[in-house]
């Protein structure tokens, strides 16, 4: 659970509570993608916002659409591709305050 593989791999691991999972999901170098099943949405939503992860699918894995920005986090990379977030990474912007 220590490395970022690519491929059709899945991670079966038990836990008792919703802490313990998602410590055991964050303690990576990586963090580009990650995937929660549940019947609670609710948990879910917990989930992926405690998840360090560029992008957490919830009942479903590798959904995209080209509006929605990709990256990961940690090790794996900075910044995002595709969206609007992109073009941010071309952008200096710069604060002007004028005193009339």
């Amino acid at each position: 659970m220590h490395e970022e593989i690519f491929g059709p791999v899945v991670s079966a691991v038990p836990f008792d509570t919703e802490e313990e999972v998602v410590a055991l999901a964050n303690n990576t170098r990586f963090g580009l993608g990650a995937g929660v099943w549940t019947r609670d949405i609710s948990r879910g939503h917990r989930m992926a916002s405690a998840i360090e992860s560029g992008q957490v699918w919830i009942n479903c894995y590798q959904a995209a659409d080209s509006a929605m920005p990709f990256g990961g986090v940690k090790e794996s990379g900075w910044g995002r591709e595709t969206a609007r977030e992109t073009l941010d990474e071309y952008l200096e912007t710069k604060s002007v305050v004028v005193a009339l």
